[in-house]
C-alpha cells in the first residue's frame, strides 16, 4: 500500500504543470509514514537471519527508491522548492507549511547542509509579517498578529524546523536571541512601526514558548532583564491596541520563565487588566490567571509588596472599584479578578475573537484554581463556595451562548471535580454555596430585579435548573474506597459515640443542605409577596428531595422542628404541602424516639456548625400527622344507594300533597303541577263525550243520572283538588 501511495504521488508531481509541488496533510502523513515503514524494515531486516532477512532488506530498498525520487535531491533544492511556494503568495501558504513539516525527516548533519538550512531559517524568522492596506490608509493584519508568520500551525512549523537545524544544546536560544537583536533595534530606538513592534514580538513570543527555563536566556546577545525593560515594557505602553495584546502575552510567558515573578511585570498586568481595552484586558486576564496557577496567587501578592498570611478565616472576597482605573496594590490579586467577575459591565467580547470574553476567561481560571485547590493553600478553603456559585451562575447565565468555550470547560470540571476531589468535599461546597446562589438567582427577592412575565418567567426557570444541578450534584454517591474508609471509622470502637452520630459530618451531607433550606424558608422576610411565595415553593421542593440517614438523630429532630415553619410558609399550595408531609411522616419513621424533642443547645449548636443565624423554636408535637387516605368507595354500594333515591322519589309523588313533612324544592311543585291540570283537561273531555252519546241514544235515566253524577262529582272533586 505504502510503495502505490509513493508511486502516485510521483505520478502526480509529474503532471503539475506549474514549478510548485501541491503537498497535502495526508501526503505529508504518507511520506513519513514510509519513513517509518523503512526504518521497521531495516530493522527486521537486521533482527532475522536467511531468507527472511534479505525479504525485509528488499522491501526497504525499495520503499527508500521511491522516497528518495519523490524528495529533493539536496537540502538547497529543498530550501528552494519552500521559498517558491513562499514567493508566489498567500494562497500556497497551506502548502509552504507542510513543507516545512518535512524538514522533521531531513537529515542536517552535513556542514553544507546545516549552513543553508540555518540561512533559510534565519530568512523564516525574519520574514515581515504579511498585510495589506485598506482604502483609508489601515493597515490589515493576515493571521491572528499574535504568533509568527498570523498563525499558530506556521509558527510551530518554523520552530520545528529551527531545532532540527540547531539542535546542538544552548544553539536555537542563541539564534533566536540574535534575531530578537536585530529586530529590536528600531524598538529601542522608537523609530520602529506596528508592524516593526509586532514582528519582533511575535519572535520573542517564539522564543518565550519554547525555552524551559529562565537560566536558558541568561549569557546571550539580550539578557532577560533587559529583555523585560527595553522590549516588553515599552510594548505593553504603546498607543497600538494590537502591539498592546501581543505585548500582554509576551509579559504572561515572560512570568512563566521566571522563577519568582518580578514587581514590574506583575504590576503592568494588573494595570493594564483594570485599564485596557477589551482584546487587551483579555489577554492580560489570561497571563495574570495563567501566572497565577503557576507560580501561586500568594507569590504574585508578594511580587508587589503584599504579605497575606495563610489562613482559613477568610470568608469573603474583598470588593474592588474598577471603575475609577486605578490599581489599588493593598487587593490581592484573587480580590481583583473576582470583583471583575462580578462585574456586569465586563462580560463584552473581544473584536479579534467573539468567543473570548473576560467572563470567560476568568472562569475557566477560578474553576483550574478549584479543581486543583490542594495546591494553593494560600486560597481559603472558605471562599470554594463563593467560587463554585458564581461558576455555576455563569455556566447558567443567558450569555452562555457567548461563553461556548467556558461552558465546555466548565463541564469537564464538574465531571472532574467529582472525580478528582473527594466527593465530601464537593458536597460541602455545594452544601454551603446553594442558598447564597438561590438568593442571587431569584427574580424578585433580597433586591433581584425582576421585570415582565417573560423575562421573570426566564429568570425562574434558570433559578430551578440551577436548584436541580446543584441537587445532582449534591446526591453524587460516594465511591467505594470511601464508603469502606467510612465503614470502618464508624466500626472502630473510638469512634461510637452515645449520640449515634455519624462520622461523616453534617455540612458535607443532604441534612446540611436540608436544614438550611428550612431555615431559610423559616425565616425569610417577604413571604406574602409573588416572588417571595414561588422562591419557597422552590426550595421546599428542593428540600423534599433530600434524603437523611438513620446515623443522625439530631438532624432528624432539627428538620422535624422546621417542618412545622415550612408547612406554614407553603399552606397554600396542597401538592408541595403533600410531600412535606410525606417528608415528616418519613422523618418520623426514621426517628429512633419521635416524640422526644431536640433542646435548645443541640439546635444552637447545629445551627452554629451550618453558620446559621436563626433563632426559631423547634415544635416537633406542632407538626401534623398525616393521615390515612380514605378508601374510595365501592360502586355496587353507590348504586344501591342511587336506587334508593329513585324509589323514594317516586313514592313521594304517588302520595301527594299528605306527604307533607317531606321537603319539596319549588322545580318539583311546578312539574307536579303540570301533570295535575293536564289530568283535569283530559276528565273534562272524557265527561262530555258520554253526555252527548247517552243523550243521543236515548239510554236509561237511572244509568244516565249515575253518569251525569258521578261526571259532576269527579268535576267538582278535581276542581276542589286543584
Amino acid at each position: 500500500i505504502i510503495v502505490d501511495v509513493v508511486i502516485s504521488l510521483q505520478k502526480l508531481l509529474r503532471n503539475i504543470k506549474p514549478v510548485f509541488y501541491y503537498f497535502c496533510t495526508s501526503d505529508i502523513f504518507c511520506l513519513l509514514s514510509t519513513l517509518t515503514s523503512i526504518q521497521a524494515k531495516g530493522s527486521d531486516a537486521a533482527a532475522t537471519m536467511g531468507a527472511e532477512a534479505a525479504v525485509y532488506a528488499s522491501e526497504a530498498s525499495v520503499s527508500n527508491d521511491l522516497l528518495e525520487n519523490v524528495l529533493p535531491e539536496t537540502i538547497s533544492d529543498y530550501v528552494e522548492l519552500v521559498k517558491a511556494h513562499l514567493s508566489a503568495g498567500p494562497n500556497y501558504r497551506f502548502s509552504s507549511r507542510q513543507l516545512l513539516l518535512l524538514g522533521a525527516i531531513l537529515d542536517f548533519s552535513d556542514a553544507t547542509n546545516r549552513k543553508a538550512a540555518s540561512g533559510f531559517v534565519h530568512q523564516l524568522l525574519c520574514r515581515p509579517i504579511e498585510h495589506e492596506i485598506d482604502d483609508d490608509g489601515n493597515e490589515i493584519i493576515f493571521g491572528d498578529g499574535i504568533n509568527l508568520g498570523g498563525e499558530r500551525e506556521w509558527s510551530r512549523a518554523v520552530s520545528g524546523l529551527a531545532k532540527k537545524v540547531h539542535a546542538s544544546v544552548g544553539e536555537f536560544e542563541e539564534v533566536i536571541v540574535a534575531v530578537i537583536k536585530e529586530l529590536a533595534c528600531p524598538c529601542r530606538e522608537r523609530s520602529a512601526a506596528m508592524m516593526d513592534w509586532m514582528h519582533c514580538l511575535a519572535v520573542t513570543g517564539l522564543l518565550l514558548e519554547t525555552v524551559d527555563s529562565y537560566w536558558c536566556l541568561q549569557g546571550k546577545a539580550i539578557e532577560p532583564t533587559e529583555l523585560l525593560h527595553s522590549l516588553l515594557l515599552p510594548a505593553a505602553r504603546q498607543v497600538h491596541l494590537d502591539v498592546q495584546r501581543v505585548a500582554m502575552r509576551c509579559l504572561g510567558l515572560f512570568g512563566l520563565v521566571e522563577r519568582r515573578p518580578s514587581e514590574e511585570l506583575v504590576k503592568q498586568l494588573r494595570l493594564s487588566f483594570i485599564n485596557g481595552q477589551p482584546p487587551v484586558r483579555i489577554m492580560a486576564g489570561r497571563a495574570l490567571i495563567d501566572l497565577a496557577t503557576w507560580h501561586g496567587p500568594q507569590e504574585l501578592d508578594r511580587a508587589i509588596g503584599l504579605h497575606t498570611p495563610l489562613s482559613n478565616d477568610k470568608n469573603r472576597f474583598t470588593s474592588v472599584d474598577l471603575s475609577n482605573g486605578n490599581d489599588d496594590l493593598s487587593v490581592g490579586l484573587l480580590d481583583l479578578l473576582f470583583s471583575a467577575l462580578e462585574s456586569d459591565e465586563w462580560s463584552e467580547s473581544s473584536e479579534v475573537d467573539d468567543l473570548e470574553t473576560v467572563h470567560g476567561i476568568l472562569g475557566e481560571g477560578f474553576a483550574k484554581i478549584l479543581l486543583l485547590s490542594q495546591n494553593y493553600p494560600s486560597v481559603s478553603t472558605c471562599l470554594h463556595p463563593l467560587i463554585l456559585g458564581k461558576l455555576v451562575r455563569l455556566y447558567f447565565c443567558s450569555e452562555a451562548k457567548e461563553l461556548e468555550r467556558y461552558c465546555l470547560l466548565l463541564s469537564l470540571l464538574i465531571c472532574s471535580f467529582l472525580g478528582y476531589v473527594i466527593v465530601v468535599l464537593v458536597q460541602k461546597f455545594v452544601s454551603r454555596a446553594f442558598i447564597p446562589v438561590m438568593r442571587s438567582a431569584w427574580p424578585g427577592v433580597y433586591g433581584n430585579t425582576g421585570g415582565s412575565s417573560v423575562i421573570v418567567s426566564k429568570l425562574r426557570k434558570r433559578a430551578i435548573n440551577i436548584s436541580r444541578f446543584m441537587l445532582q450534584m449534591m446526591q453524587t454517591p460516594l465511591y467505594s474506597q470511601e464508603v469502606e474508609d467510612a465503614e470502618l471509622s464508624e466500626k472502630s470502637p473510638g469512634n461510637l459515640s452515645t449520640s449515634g452520630q455519624s462520622t461523616f459530618d453534617i455540612e458535607s451531607g443532604e441534612e446540611g443542605l436540608a436544614i438550611r433550606i428550612g431555615a431559610e424558608v423559616a425565616s425569610f422576610p417577604a413571604k406574602k409577596t409573588a416572588a417571595g411565595k414561588s422562591y419557597m415553593l422552590a426550595l421546599c421542593k428542593i428540600a423534599a428531595a433530600l434524603k437523611f440517614r438513620p446515623s443522625l438523630q439530631d438532624s432528624i429532630k432539627c428538620m422535624r422542628g422546621l417542618l412545622n415553619h415550612m408547612m406554614e410558609a407553603v399552606s397554600g399550595d396542597r401538592e408541595v404541602l403533600k410531600e412535606l408531609m410525606q417528608m415528616a411522616a418519613q422523618l418520623r419513621t426514621l426517628g429512633e424516639h419521635p416524640d422526644q424533642e431536640l433542646s435548645v443547645e443541640d439546635s444552637s449548636a447545629i445551627f452554629a456548625k451550618l453558620e446559621l443565624d436563626v433563632n426559631l423554636k423547634m415544635d416537633i408535637s406542632a407538626v401534623p400527622t398525616p393521615t390515612p387516605t380514605p378508601a374510595p368507595r365501592s360502586a355496587r354500594a353507590a348504586a344501591a344507594r342511587r336506587r334508593a333515591r329513585r324509589e323514594a322519589t317516586s313514592s313521594d309523588d304517588d302520595e301527594g300533597p299528605s306527604a307533607a313533612t317531606v321537603p319539596v324544592t319549588p322545580s318539583v311543585t311546578a312539574t307536579r303541577m303540570q301533570r295535575m291540570s293536564k289530568t283535569i283537561a283530559m276528565s273534562r273531555m272524557t265527561a262530555s263525550v258520554a253526555a252527548v252519546a247517552a243523550a243521543a241514544t236515548d239510554s236509561e235515566g237511572e244509568g244516565n243520572s249515575e253518569v251525569t253524577s258521578e261526571g259532576v262529582s269527579d268535576e267538582s272533586g278535581e276542581e276542589s283538588s286543584q
